[in-house]
């Protein structure tokens, strides 16, 4: 067997009669490659990404003069999704593909070159964002929840603080946590998924949801940037606070959550009323409706008062009505009668039919128009008394007491006379005078 051991930059057979195979030489160039450079960094830009249904993702590195392909295999972590034109700066080693005689990049983890270029990749989906509609549903919280979903990371400081500020303040509203990873590469399929999986319950769901985790670097809070997180968000039919770090730290989701929280703390007050003054409004708005109670009783007490004065004062009318009803229902029966009795007389004169059948026709008709003129009559009596009523009441509006009740008031002189004008005043010559007031009557001397 052939040797090849290295020998400063170069490769040293140790048999130059050797004859070697393609695959020897390839073993060869990637044992050596993979001794010398099994560990360091580089920045370059990603060009040519290729995500495989296997779960590997392929791509170029590239600077202005040179390019290196490069794979970073399924599982390999990594806090943000890979996109063409990003500057990145990846660990890992070189290694050859001996089939096809390429060396390539094996990326075992990789971080956004430097805060400005995160920020410019931010702003670029900020804008793609916008174009898409993500940012354009706001809805209001409801005012009294009972359940609010909480989705972060159940052993963060976060969730403990936020669990007790909600016992401070309203402490009859339940939380459900949904737990996920808050930070890495798997954090923005799982709070996703948390959003989706609230919005699919059926039983117990929450009223609210709220996104939350404490303060970190950009790059810790980057998988609040995903598309799959925002959109999430934006499909959600529950209202969703978003509380992502402190309140200097902007993510996309705050632009598509319907209310933005400063701190994950603050989220909780901003979903939430305080129980002591929904208590203070409760008992002032009870003691507003007791004295509203209260006016309205004696409000009505005093209008039933008044009508049934008004049914005392006219009951002799009714009675007037009643008793002419009655001389008219004699005076009807009266004059059937006296009808009957001519009839009879002509059929005995003229011999026309048999009186006992006549009769017994004229019986039906008899009893025929009695039903109608009963009927009649209820409808007439309804109607008279209705329109008494009506009379009655415009009567009483346009009494003088009512005028009287607005402010007014009336001057009438020793006989009685009303003073209309100012010259029926003048010629008044020591006459006494009476004032009436809504409330009594004033005598005065004119002189």
């Amino acid at each position: 067997m052939v040797e090849i051991v290295p020998l400063g930059n170069l490769l040293r057979i140790s048999d130059d009669d050797k004859v070697l195979t393609v695959s020897e030489l390839s073993s060869a160039i990637k044992g050596q490659i993979e001794r010398n450079f099994s560990s360091l960094k580089m920045q370059g830009e990603v060009s040519g990404l290729k995500k495989h249904s296997s779960g590997h993702t392929y791509l170029s590195l590239k600077d202005s003069d040179s390019v290196i392909n490069a794979i970073c295999w399924r599982g390999t972590k990594v806090g943000f999704s890979l996109e063409d034109g990003m500057e990145i700066v990846v660990s890992g080693r070189v290694t050859s593909y001996p089939a096809r005689s390429q060396y390539q990049f094996i990326i075992e983890e990789a971080n956004i070159a430097g805060e400005g270029a995160l920020l410019k990749l931010l702003n670029e989906k900020k804008k793609q964002f916008a174009i898409l509609g993500y940012f354009g549903k706001k809805r209001p919280l409801p005012k009294f929840p009972t359940i609010i979903g909480i989705i972060t990371s159940a052993t963060g400081a976060a969730f403990q603080d936020m669990r007790h500020r909600l016992e401070d303040r309203y402490p009859f509203c339940k939380i459900i946590l949904w737990n996920v990873n808050v930070q890495g590469s798997e954090a923005a399929a799982q709070v996703a998924s948390a959003v989706k999986g609230f919005n699919s319950m059926t039983e117990k769901r929450p009223d609210i949801l709220i996104v939350a985790r404490g303060g970190g670097s950009i790059e810790d809070l980057w998988p609040f940037n995903e598309e799959v997180v925002v959109k999430a968000v934006f499909e959600s039919e529950i209202p969703v606070v978003s509380a992502i770090g402190h309140e200097t730290d902007t993510t996309l989701i705050d632009y598509a959550a319907d209310l933005r929280a400063p701190t994950p703390t603050a989220a909780i007050e901003l979903s939430t009323p305080v129980l002591a003054e929904v208590i203070l409004k409760l008992s002032e708005n009870s003691s507003r409706m007791l004295v509203s109670m209260q006016r309205i009783i004696r409000e009505a007490s005093s209008q039933a008062v008044t009508i049934l004065r008004c049914f005392a004062s006219s009951q002799f009318a009714i009675l007037a009505i009643s008793q002419k009803f009655d001389d008219r229902v004699d005076r009807f029966f009266i004059a059937i009668e006296n009808f009957i009795q001519k009839e009879t007389l002509r059929l005995k004169t003229k011999k026309m039919i048999s009186l006992i059948s006549y009769f017994q026709l004229k019986k039906q008709k008899y009893l025929a128009v009695s039903s109608i003129f009963t009927k009649l009559s209820k409808i007439y009596l309804v109607r008279y008394f209705d329109r008494f009523i009506s009379l009655s009441q415009r009567l009483e509006q346009g009494s003088f007491k009512k005028i009287l009740d607005k402010g007014f008031c009336f001057i009438i002189d020793s006989f009685g006379k009303t003073i209309e004008t100012k010259a029926s005043f003048e010629s008044l010559k020591g006459s006494e005078l009476k004032i009436h007031f809504s409330d009594g009557i004033v005598s005065i001397d004119p002189r």
